[in-house]
């Protein structure tokens, strides 16, 4: 179990390296390699996008979202201009592909956004987006090929937390998550404790009157999965 300051990524200490730069807590690392070798067997060369991200890159990503300097996209991927939209929408925008900061799954070293390196040029920017996943795309090939490993349990405890449209976060095909630590790590953090987190900031929330607002619906429709997202 971690503490909830590695909850909500004010503390690292239980993350060990992983495929050179990406940190993962040390069981979900020895997974990740063992299906790392799964998939280049199959000819796939799976590599990390994103792992862990801390507290602190996550507010940036946030408060970069809610001031207009950072994009955001809606579902078909065009910019959104948040700076147009009343505060309350400007957060839903925000939160149908980025995270609340201290809600984050990449903090808990147990979930990573992923792609095939074999599938595309060596400088090829990686931008987790639904054309790169879609049939037709770079990475389709290794998301049908995992596809076909959740199916049958084999695909070393890596299930995808947003692999449908329940009406929060955007699916994310590339974001795997291993069940065997998230599934018991979901739901440990409270309302109350966020907000703890976020009075010990140095720099403030962007949007916080408008997430206190609604934070226990935004929890339930933005942070929480679906039972069965693991099979």
């Amino acid at each position: 179990m971690l503490t909830i300051a590695q909850l909500t990524g004010r503390d690292d200490s239980h993350l060990v390296p992983c495929a050179g730069p990406h940190r993962l807590q040390v069981d979900a690392a020895a997974a990740f390699e063992r299906l790392q070798s799964d998939a280049r067997e199959a000819g796939f060369e799976l590599a990390i996008a994103s792992s862990h991200r801390s507290y602190e890159r996550q507010r940036i990503i946030w408060n970069g979202k809610a001031c207009g300097e950072r994009a955001v996209h809606d579902d078909a991927g065009a910019p959104v201009d948040v700076l147009a939209l009343p505060p309350a929408a400007r957060l839903h925008a925000i939160l149908r592909f980025s995270a609340l900061p201290g809600t984050s799954r990449h903090h808990w070293g147990t979930d990573l956004d992923i792609y095939d390196a074999a599938a595309v040029p060596a400088d090829y920017a990686v931008q987790l987006t639904p054309a790169e996943v879609a049939p037709g795309g770079p990475f389709d090939a290794l998301h049908r090929w995992l596809d076909e490993r959740m199916a049958a349990h084999a695909s070393q405890g890596f299930f995808r937390p947003y692999a449908r449209d329940c009406g929060g976060v955007a699916p994310e095909r590339w974001h795997l998550s291993y069940a065997p630590l998230s599934r018991e790590l979901a739901g440990r953090v409270s309302a109350r404790a966020l907000c703890e987190c976020w009075d010990c900031d140095r720099e403030p929330l962007a949007l916080r009157a408008e997430v206190e607002a609604e934070l226990p619906a935004l929890l339930a429709r933005y942070v929480a999965v679906a039972e069965n997202w693991c099979g």
